[in-house]
């Protein structure tokens, strides 16, 4: 039996216009101050609310109540949203 043809696939190259804007390329990497502050702003929160279940919600602030928590929740989320930016 004959055996048939092997066709050989194009590999695929960009157009030479996109190529050359690149967003990729013009995008330059994050200062060294984007990192430490979602780190910081990590632990503000784990120490917020470490102090608040500690103190059996009377500190830090003890007329917010369970507000509190959304500081310290808010502060975690707040370093999410850093750390997305980050190159």
């Amino acid at each position: 039996m004959p055996k048939s043809t092997v066709r050989k696939k194009k590999t695929y190259a960009p157009p030479p216009d996109v190529r050359a804007t690149s967003a990729a390329a013009s995008k330059k990497p994050s200062p060294m101050w984007v990192p430490a502050l979602a780190v910081g702003l990590i632990l503000f929160g784990i120490a917020w609310l470490v102090v608040f279940y500690l103190s059996e919600q009377a500190y830090p602030v003890a007329s917010w109540k369970y507000w509190n928590l959304a500081v310290g929740f808010g502060a975690m989320v707040a370093s999410l949203g850093i750390l997305s930016r980050w190159r």
